[in-house]
């Protein structure tokens, strides 16, 4: 993992913990916002992890990848229909895997942040 798509060891490290980032990307229309979001997936030593209180470290991990669209002006209220679309969504089996797919949607790993960073409303 090397130049441009080589990952930031803070997000590296959150994705193998298990945590999810998002950035937000150019919407298809005016009036609504976008954005890519990087679930990783559940190992089973994250079960164990979670009852006693601590987080589970992972490289094994798959990852789900979304990228979805929201009304601009919903995002800020408290309504449960933010008229969410899904416009694409990818699973990668690896790290690897995942760089790939992000090659693909030229994302570059380097703006993704924590999502709680970011206005995705997920």
């Amino acid at each position: 993992m090397t130049g441009e798509f080589a990952w930031p060891l803070d997000k590296l490290s959150a994705l193998r913990l298990g945590r999810r980032l998002a950035v937000e990307v150019p919407a298809t229309t005016s009036g609504r916002r976008a954005f890519v979001d990087i679930t990783p997936g559940e190992v089973e030593p994250d079960v164990q992890a979670r009852g006693e209180g601590w987080t589970h470290r992972s490289t094994s991990r798959s990852f789900r990848v979304q990228h979805r669209e929201y009304d601009a002006e919903l995002l800020d209220g408290f309504d449960y229909d933010i008229g969410a679309a899904l416009l694409r969504s990818a699973a990668a089996a690896d790290e690897s895997e995942l760089l790939t797919v992000l090659r693909e949607w030229q994302l570059e790993p380097y703006r993704f942040d924590y999502a709680w960073n970011t206005a995705d409303p997920r």
